[in-house]
């Protein structure tokens, strides 16, 4: 017949109790869940001391605070399997108690006697062990939850301001707004509630091997998703957000367009006395916000997303993305804006690269710089159909590098380029560059021929006998190799 030692009831069930549903609460784990970590957690136990083949049975209920093990061994007169048998004399120095062979012994161990049984660095390690389980189901249950929120917006508070990043709880949620997703201008107080963008969610790299929740304040999605909340016609689908363009803390363009005639798009984002869009500009810390009606037209979309400047007119080059606005004098200063912000909002919305030229200086004849070019290039650009400016400044760089020389290109392009207040265009620079990479080894054979022509020269003249000091010869000489360099021999002579 089996029996078993018996010790002392555990008497702070209760303790177990409430400490179980607060570790369950606080770390938002299923306590079904929870339960079972607890009893692999005493398994483990188990085996590390009594070994793998031993014979036990666990019973955790964490409803009625019970923890118990019973450790069940074979009496057996010589002892083959320690893991599984025990002698009747180590049953009596044990517990005090006479078995027989045949019987079962069965040992209890519960919270009283478990570091005696165990000891305390198995106890230890076994708590380690417990604590490392739960973290990683905390873990994945907060990853599940949030990998679904990506892209929504939430309200946390700021708990601690670093240089780098400023940590936000949301809950008992640990956040991460990294500088470079936060407002410029903004300064954010420790306390204070902030509103952001869940924009990533990585499984690693946040406080405590938690994942790293990525909050954004300066992605274009978040001013999405507050015009989304401001705008009941947005929400509703009535208008669209066709595209933003922004640079935070400074300046923003958001196209929209309406699929109900009798709604105005651009209205509708306003309000009544600008009630909506305020709202918007005082979240983003006063980031102006341009509202520009959608259009298919792209010479149309192009104008309007230079507002407020008002355009005179739109070329397009559809194949290559980019656009020529005219502008009138009055305007350039607005089409551009601060720092170039206005131009490169509008190229960023409509996704044209935007060329500027000002109404009245939209091309110049080229005879206007005759003195700077001189007679005799000019005379060869003219014969190259080049008439103006725009189109000396348009030109392959490798017809032009056959009329005169790199420097004098560049030197005539920034005259130009200054007269029609334009920035130089590197990438036309860069195409130069490789023309005259390209280039240098014909130059390289033209230069020997010319010097192989002069060396005959020289020769041709010591045939001929003219030594009578003169140097008449020489002159000749000296003449033509000045002329094949390109240069004014005039005043010379």
């Amino acid at each position: 017949m089996a029996r078993r030692k018996v010790t002392k009831q555990v008497d702070n069930k209760k303790l177990i109790i409430d400490a179980f549903a607060e570790m369950a609460r606080e770390k938002s784990i299923d306590r079904d869940l929870l339960q079972g970590i607890v009893e692999e957690t005493l398994k483990m136990m188990v085996r590390k001391k009594y070994g793998e083949e031993s014979n036990f049975d666990c019973i955790v209920n964490m409803d009625k605070g019970d923890i118990e093990i019973y450790l069940m061994k074979d009496v057996v007169e010589e002892i083959e399997h320690p893991d599984t048998q025990i002698t009747p004399q180590q049953v009596l120095e044990q517990t005090g108690e006479e078995m027989e062979v045949g019987d079962e012994y069965i040992e209890e161990i519960t919270l009283e006697n478990i570091s005696d049984s165990f000891g305390r660095r198995l106890v230890a390690q076994a708590i380690q062990n417990l604590n490392q389980r739960i973290r990683d189901v905390e873990k994945d249950n907060i990853y599940e939850e949030y990998s679904t929120k990506v892209g929504e917006v939430v309200i946390g508070e700021v708990y601690q301001v670093r240089p780098n990043n400023i940590l936000v709880m949301h809950g008992k949620v640990e956040m991460r707004l990294p500088r470079e997703e936060q407002i410029p201008s903004e300064r954010l107080k420790k306390s204070s509630q902030v509103k952001a963008i869940l924009k990533e969610v990585r499984r690693t790299g946040g406080a405590s091997g938690l994942p790293d929740l990525i909050l954004s304040r300066s992605d274009e999605s978040f001013m999405a998703r507050l015009f989304e909340q401001e705008i009941p016609e947005i929400y509703d689908g009535i208008i669209e957000i066709r595209s933003i363009a922004r640079e935070p803390g400074e300046r923003a363009k958001v196209a929209v367009t309406s699929f109900d005639e009798r709604v105005d798009p651009v209205g509708a984002c306003v309000g009544m006395k600008g009630i909506r869009i305020h709202a918007i500009v005082r979240e983003l810390n006063n980031e102006n916000i341009d509202i520009i009606e959608y259009t298919d037209d792209p010479r149309l979309f192009i104008a309007r997303a230079l507002s407020p400047a008002k355009v005179r007119d739109v070329a397009i080059d559809m194949d290559a993305r980019q656009a020529t606005v005219i502008v009138p004098d009055d305007q350039v200063s607005l089409a551009i804006g601060r720092n170039g912000v206005n131009v490169r909002l509008a190229s960023k919305l409509t996704g044209f690269s935007l060329s500027l030229v000002k109404e009245g200086a939209e091309d110049i004849e080229l005879i206007e710089f005759k003195s700077e070019i001189g007679q005799e290039l000019y005379d060869a650009l003219i014969a190259a159909g080049i008439d103006t400016a725009r189109e000396f400044l348009e030109a392959e760089p490798a017809a032009l590098l056959e009329l005169t020389s790199k420097e004098k290109i560049i030197a005539l392009r920034t005259i130009m380029v200054e007269e029609f207040d334009e920035r130089e265009d590197q990438h036309w620079l860069a195409a130069l560059e490789d023309a005259v990479a390209g280039g240098s080894e014909a130059t390289d054979a033209l230069a020997e021929e010319i010097q192989a022509e002069f060396d005959a020269s020289v020769v041709d003249v010591s045939s001929d006998g003219d030594n009578d000091g003169d140097n008449d010869g020489d002159e000749d000489v000296d003449n033509d190799a000045t002329q094949a360099d390109g240069s004014d021999t005039d005043g010379q002579n």
